[in-house]
């Protein structure tokens, strides 16, 4: 089977009651690759091609539908920090020490699922090591991240 465009998503638009859904598996980096295989938790194998603009797969994306059978993308929990820093400046400083290691972010507010203004990067020890060392709170938790991390283009 091959899947060539994204037919919703069943948080936007949920799918009928008695639906039969296949999940598909995915690990969070390679919801932005366009071409890939997945398995689903039935041993399916799915490929994927989607147009060069098409957005990044997500959580709960759609990716085939007809009767009554679905096959439904299931992002893998990511290893995160989820750092909740005291002020903003110290939220400034921690950013400005990650952003030199050029890791990614994503920033959360308070009215997120986190309940607080928070900034979440992919787990990594040194960077743990850091944030003990400027005492700076966080905690290690497994997410569901609602983007991919991304790895940016950059020179000096």
């Amino acid at each position: 089977m091959l899947i060539e465009q994204i037919q919703g998503n069943i948080y936007e638009t949920p799918l009928p009651e008695g639906m039969h859904i296949k999940a598909a598996t995915i690990p969070s980096d390679q919801l932005v690759k366009r071409i890939q295989r997945v398995r689903t938790d039935h041993d399916r194998e799915v490929g994927i091609r989607l147009p060069s603009n098409a957005p990044d797969l997500k959580d709960g994306d759609v990716l085939y539908r007809e009767d009554n059978n679905a096959i439904v993308v299931r992002v893998e929990a990511s290893d995160v920090l989820v750092i909740q820093a005291r002020s903003i400046l110290e939220m400034a400083v921690v950013a400005h020490s990650l952003g030199n290691r050029h890791l990614q972010a994503q920033f959360f507010d308070k009215d997120s699922e986190y309940a607080a203004e928070v900034m979440v990067v992919q787990y990594d020890h040194t960077v743990a090591q850091y944030l003990d060392s400027v005492g700076v709170p966080y905690e290690r938790q497994a997410r569901v991240m609602p983007k991919p991390f991304r790895h940016s283009e950059h020179t000096h």
